[in-house]
This record gives C-alpha cells, structure tokens and sequence, in this order.
C-alpha cells in the first residue's frame, strides 16, 4: 500500500482541465501535470520503503539488545568484587573444656593430662599427670575469624572442636583461651559454656556431632588489626572471580558514575582506583561498592561424589546425546510436542520416557541438566549412576556448563 496515491490528484486535474481544454498548450500542460504527479508518486514510495527498512533494522536491534540484556544481569560491585586489604583474619588457639559429665578425654589423651597438671601449677597446684585419673575434661582448638576493622571490646563467635577422645562436649564450660594469629600475637581471648545445639541421639529431633560445639559472642577483641584507609590515595578491587569482561565492565561502570577516569582495570582480577579529590576514601569506597555493574553469572553444576549430591541450575541445557552406562542405555532427542505413550511415561514439562525405546524425548528448549538428572530418577538410576553419566556428558561437550566435582 502506498503511503500517498496519485489517482485523485489526476482525477482532480482531469475534470478541472477537461471543461477548458481548447488548446494544444492546455493539453500539453494536462499531460505535463500527470506525468509529474506520476514522478512524485514513485519519489514518495522510495522514500517509504527506504525508511521502513530503517525502520524494520531499528526494530531487530532493539530485539538483539534486549536478548542480550536478558542473559545479564546488574550486580552491585560490592557482590562480585572485593577491596585488597579489607577482609577476614583467622585466629587460632588452645585450650581445655572442663566440666563434662564423664564424657571428656581418657588417659591415653597425654596431652590433655599435661595440660591439666600445667593448669593446675599456676594455681599452685602440683599435681603428676600420670596421677590425674579424671574424664571431666577435653582438649578442644578454638578457632574464630577477625572481622576487617575490629575494635577492642568486639565479641566474636567462636567454634569448638575436640582433638582427644572425648565422646561429648556437652555441657562443658572452655576456659580462658589466647587466640593467636600468624604472627603469633594475640588478638582475642575466649571462655564460656559450650553449645552443641540439637539432641545428642537421646529423644527427639537430629543427632548432632557432639565432639563439635560453639560459644557464641565468646570470645573478646583484644587486639586491633592496624590498617589506615582514610589517608590513602588509592584502592584496588580484587574481582572473585577473574573475567576480563567483568573487569572491563567495572571499569566503564565506575569512570561512568563519576564522569573521569579514575578506575583502571589493570589485569581480569584487579582495578586500580584513584579517590577523587573532593571525598574521602570511606565516603568513595562506599558508593562505588553500589554501583551496579552488567555482569554475567557462570553457569556452574556441582558435584560432591562423597554424598552423591548434584546441585545445578535449571536452565543448563544439553545437547541431543545418546547414554550408555552400566544396563542404561538412553537417547536424548529434541521433539516439538510431546504425546503420550501407552508404553511410556509422561513426566510433564515437556518430558516423556519412551521404555520400550530406552528413549528420553523433550522438548527442545527443555533439554537440561534437571530434567535429564529426574528422568534418570525415574528409571531407577542411582545417585553414583547420574554422576556418573553428567560427568561423562561434560566430556563429550553437550553441556556447555562448567562441572565442579568436590
């Protein structure tokens, strides 16, 4: 369809010139008219149909750039990136639980029975360890993580875990214990009554590990961890991840926010950032950790062959393969629709077993990790099986995903 026609421009022409044509100039003229309204026509619809092909390119780029956008997503940088320095320290110490209903450690635990007779010496109390016959009292390790910017007086949880033979920690009350870190100095000293949580395997509710306990908020700051970040000039982000993207993306999305360059991405892993001169390094640290940032999640399926857990997300997909392992023998096909099968199970979602065809059909944007991994269930694959079989479909490149085995 044209966008403007001719036809009543001529007609028009046509009646008004009709009724006075009496020369050969005025029929030369009407000729003239059509001829150039016919000219104008043809003008008029290349014009249109240059710009609704500009029109229709328009339109496929936006489509490309919201399929795009749609496998990213914005994360804060706070999420997907840390600042060099600021972060966690770990404290370790040793020390003695006391107080157990004979459920401490025996006297093949040495160790704790020279602790003991040191314990009782600084309260001038000299006792031989080999005399010592109580089962009152367990070595334990106390451990604990140092926030970044700790302050005297903070309170930490700590976690509690017998190196003897004690069969319980229940009940039992941790002495005064020096929490060290590398360096051998101490930074924190903790005591309390020792948390187990749960039940011990008597009554109700879940066995727990009962040689494992915690205190929590037992444990006070008493060292502080030196590091002055409000005088410094310039920072480093330390992404969790390398990905040059990633590093790049940030990069853009912080020179962006602030409308000057001051983060530089100095490797897939690490950007340099400059403070700028009117704001502090707290204040400027602050709101670039809220920065959003396009950022692509790996797709990632993990394994732990220990357990036979398999956790993956649900829009892995896989390519058609075919599966042979042990007295298993599938092929995974693609199918547009999915009918039932009087010799086959329907497993909805666009999934369907055909047994008789040891044949697995799916739709085709239904082929994934999940429904491979439940179909499989359902044909009485054991967890050591589908792990198995995942794995072995990593190798053969169907599955695009990365594949972590703990």
């Amino acid at each position: 369809m044209y966008p403007i026609s001719t036809k009543k421009y001529i007609e028009m022409i046509e009646k008004k010139l009709s009724r006075k044509i009496v020369t050969p100039y005025q029929t030369s003229l009407k000729r003239s008219l059509i001829t150039f309204y016919q000219i104008l026509e043809h003008i008029l619809l290349y014009i249109w149909q240059y710009y609704k092909r500009l029109v229709m390119k328009l339109l496929i780029s936006i489509l490309f750039l919201f399929l795009n956008i749609s496998f990213l997503q914005a994360e804060k940088i706070k999420d997907i990136a840390n600042i060099i320095g600021v972060r966690d320290n770990q404290l370790i110490g040793y020390g003695l639980v006391v107080g157990l209903n004979g459920t401490g450690d025996g006297s093949s635990s040495k160790f704790t029975l020279q602790s003991l007779s040191n314990l009782l010496q600084t309260v001038n109390v000299k006792i031989a360890p080999a005399d010592i016959k109580s089962k009152n009292i367990a070595a334990v390790i106390v451990t604990t993580k140092l926030p970044p910017f700790a302050r005297q007086g903070d309170k930490l949880d700590v976690v509690i875990s017998s190196i003897g033979d004690a069969k319980s920690l229940q009940g039992g009350t941790l002495l005064m214990t020096a929490l060290k870190g590398v360096d051998g100095k101490i930074y924190a000293l903790s005591q309390g009554s020792v948390t187990i949580g749960g039940m011990n395997g008597k009554g109700g509710g879940q066995a727990n590990h009962a040689t494992n306990g915690g205190i929590f908020s037992g444990a006070i700051v008493e060292r502080d961890v030196a590091y002055d970040i409000y005088d410094q000039k310039f920072a480093n982000l330390s992404l969790k991840k390398s990905n040059f993207n990633t590093a790049v993306n940030i990069q853009k999305a912080i020179n962006s926010f602030y409308d000057e360059k001051i983060a530089t991405a100095l490797d897939p892993r690490t950007i340099r950032l400059e403070k700028p001169k009117d704001m502090s390094m707290v204040e400027f640290l602050a709101k670039v950790q809220n920065i959003d940032v396009k950022y692509q999640k790996e797709e990632k399926i993990v394994i732990d062959e220990r357990t036979g857990t398999i956790v993956s997300g649900i829009n892995i997909h896989v390519s058609p393969v075919i599966i042979t392992h042990g007295d298993i023998t599938i092929k995974i096909e693609p199918r547009k629709n999915i009918s039932n099968s009087k010799n086959g199970v329907n497993m909805k979602d666009g999934v369907s077993i055909a047994v008789n065809q040891n044949q697995l059909n799916m739709k085709t944007d239904e082929i994934t990790v999940a429904n491979i991994t439940r179909a499989l269930h359902k044909l009485g694959a054991k967890p050591k099986d589908i792990i198995s079989i995942l794995e072995n479909i990593k190798r053969a490149g169907a599955i695009d995903a990365k594949l972590e085995v703990i």
